[in-house]
């Protein structure tokens, strides 16, 4: 079977548009991102101990990221805000961090707002980075995020 010009220019169009369509599947490197875990709430001697799993993927060290949080109790209301500081956290590292958050009761705890960023430093960091980058989870079985 002969196939004329039209043909073979028509397959290798179809060739080409369905090598194209698979590269274009190929999953595209994830984006920068600072990845914060509300990883447990325990009970402790000063209240509530909250623990923290936190990811740097922004592509750039901090030398200080730090975040506003709002407790809420169990009505909804917010109970208090207060400041969580990470310190520094360098790129690419995982870093599990503690806070005791004096006269809260864990049980009472129904939802942890992060409110703002009050500080987010790092050689080439743009200061919106770490709230802008943020993805939240929380494995604590209380409600977490932006």
């Amino acid at each position: 079977m002969r196939l004329g010009v039209n043909t073979k220019r028509i397959l290798v169009a179809v060739a080409l548009l369905a090598s194209a369509g698979a590269a274009g599947a190929q999953s595209a490197p994830p984006s920068p991102a600072l990845m914060l875990e509300l990883n447990a709430a325990q009970p402790s001697d000063k209240g509530c101990r909250f623990t923290f799993v936190v990811t740097n993927n922004l592509g750039a060290g901090l030398t200080k990221a730090a975040f506003e949080i709002a407790l809420f109790n169990e009505a909804g209301v917010v109970d208090r805000l207060t400041v969580l500081d990470f310190k520094e956290l360098p790129a690419g590292k995982t870093k599990v961090t503690r806070f005791d958050l004096p006269g809260a009761e864990c049980a009472k705890v129904s939802r942890v707002l992060i409110n703002h960023a009050t500080d987010c430093a790092g050689q080439g960091v743009d200061p919106s980075a770490c709230l802008k980058s943020l993805r939240t989870e929380s494995k604590s079985g209380i409600a977490f995020g932006i």
